[in-house]
């Protein structure tokens, strides 16, 4: 699977781009703000129809312009794939595929993606929520149907928030909401979990390449591990929790206040880990979701690189530019060339990013 071509009307301070990616490789340059993270958000963007960069898709709109578009081609199964997305002012979308609307689901199954950016260092530094959104982010591009779970789940969360807020609370209903977020939830702590324990084994391998003798763990808030024994653990902490989410007036059990657990040599990394340490297990990470992605799907997915190299030391930089199977798309942002080999240049694709538009742009050969 690759993108082999994609425009931007309208879409932060694209006003009209066209890019095509006819190598392996491709690099935008450019200084800061001048667009080239934004490319790269778009096609992210076609893979989760969200923006890793804000919660509000009508902040995508280039200012006093009534809408935005994207539009690529992509390369998957010996067949060309049209995709259109277009985003109105007024929050109405259209989504076609081969010139054929279609289903937000549909849409995403056409287009998988892996982003590396600064903003991912979060996973260890940020938020518990922060750490959330990338599993289940990761997860959806292997299970589709994962996506409609989590938004089942928020809806009857959403449901049960509102009965706690009512100055008199009907506690039978209060008990059917907390037996259909156990039901559910349980099956979102199923696949989180058995997702983790996949890609710990890639990132295990991965890390100690590059720390050459630490040791990397994941550990998942729940203790448990069946499905069965999930769904008996949440049916009891709504239980012993019951006062208190009555005291507090929301949902203080289940997957939405889970947290994710990464240690080095059996030590909290979030507390404990130098910065080069947080480092090497976000790019372990981040490799890794690029082989559970081909291994379910049978598909390499585009590898996006939105300023990282800049954030890595020498050997790092290295082993992330070597470990980039020969198969894969990646493209990548940078301010300029100086932190690539002339061998990684070769046979790749350069974009000098203006304010929006491309300045010029350059295929080297072998």
């Amino acid at each position: 699977m690759k993108i082999k071509k994609l425009g931007l009307k309208n879409y932060r301070n694209c006003t009209n781009i066209e890019l095509e990616f006819p190598s392996r490789k491709t690099l935008i340059i450019g200084k800061n703000a001048q667009g080239k993270t934004n490319i790269l958000e778009s096609i992210y963007f076609l893979s989760d129809l969200k923006s890793p960069r804000t919660s509000t898709i009508s902040d995508l709109i280039q200012f006093d312009k009534p809408q935005f578009e994207i539009n690529a081609e992509v390369y998957k199964n010996d067949t060309d794939i049209e995709l259109d997305y277009l985003y109105t002012s007024e929050k109405k979308r259209e989504l076609k595929i081969n010139k054929v609307k279609t289903t937000p689901r549909n849409f995403k199954l056409v287009v998988k993606t892996v982003l590396f950016s600064t903003k991912d260092m979060l996973l260890l530094r940020g938020t518990p929520d922060d750490r959330r959104n990338w599993l289940d982010r990761a997860i959806s591009q292997i299970y589709p149907a994962y996506d409609e779970r989590l938004s089942k789940y928020d809806k009857i969360r959403v449901q049960k928030n509102n009965l706690l807020k009512q100055e008199e609370i009907d506690e039978s209903l209060l008990d059917i909401y907390n037996e259909q977020l156990t039901i559910t939830g349980a099956n979102i702590i199923y696949l989180r979990k058995k997702f983790l324990k996949e890609i710990e084994k890639i990132a295990y391998k991965k890390h100690h390449t590059i720390s050459e003798s630490e040791e990397f763990s994941i550990n998942y808030t729940c203790p448990k591990d069946e499905i069965e024994e999930i769904s008996e653990y949440l049916r009891q902490e709504l239980i012993e929790r019951r006062r208190e989410e009555l005291a507090r007036r929301q949902s203080c059990v289940g997957p939405h206040r889970d947290d994710i657990e990464f240690k080095i040599n059996g030590a909290d990394a979030t507390k404990f880990a130098s910065q080069g340490q947080q480092r090497t297990l976000v790019l372990s990470l981040k490799l890794s979701e690029l082989e559970i992605i081909k291994e379910k799907t049978g598909f390499y997915p585009i590898l996006l690189l939105d300023d990282v190299l800049a954030e890595l030391d020498d050997i790092r930089q290295n082993y992330l530019l070597k470990s980039i199977d020969e198969h894969t798309q990646t493209i990548i942002t940078s301010v300029d060339t100086l932190l690539f080999e002339e061998e990684f240049l070769k046979n790749v694709t350069i974009y000098n990013i203006v304010n929006g538009f491309v300045k010029n742009s350059i295929t080297k050969k072998s």
